[in-house]
């Protein structure tokens, strides 16, 4: 897929097309954390060894899951697409079945390993590369 502004269109307009399906679309905006959420208070991402940005690699795999999520194509694992619950609370509070999760997918990993893209229905997009203990906001305007 193109340009980061196209992929975000194209997201924004997914997101459009499910609320005039029947999904409520609420939040958004203010009140939003423009960079990371807020780590668990035992460890920072850093000394968690979370790496941020992402490597090349991660950055690609992030880059090829928004293009699948944009483009409507078939995901590799059946819990992609799935609601994302918030239950650790590190993201903005919104109702239940708002935030989506999907897969990115880990070289070499035997399973779906530990990065998720969780992605709002105001076409917000949070990465997490260590199974939700941290997120890093992603701006779909400057990410590769």
């Amino acid at each position: 897929m193109g340009s980061p502004r196209a992929k975000a269109a194209l997201l924004a307009a997914l997101l459009a097309a499910a609320t005039a399906a029947g999904i409520a679309v609420t939040g958004g905006g203010e009140g939003e954390p423009s960079g990371p959420s807020r780590p668990p208070a035992s460890a920072t991402t850093e000394e968690r060894g979370v790496q941020y940005p992402p490597s090349p690699d991660e950055a690609a795999a992030i880059d090829r899951t928004l293009d699948a999520v944009a483009s409507g194509e078939p995901l590799p694992y059946e819990e992609d697409g799935g609601t994302f619950f918030n239950r650790e609370g590190l993201l903005p509070e919104r109702p239940t079945g708002y935030y989506r999760e999907y897969t990115v997918e880990t070289s070499g990993s035997p399973d779906r390993g530990a990065r998720r893209l969780v992605i709002g229905e105001g076409a917000e997009i949070y990465y997490t590369s260590d199974h939700y203990a941290s997120f890093h906001r992603l701006d779909p305007e400057a990410y590769p």
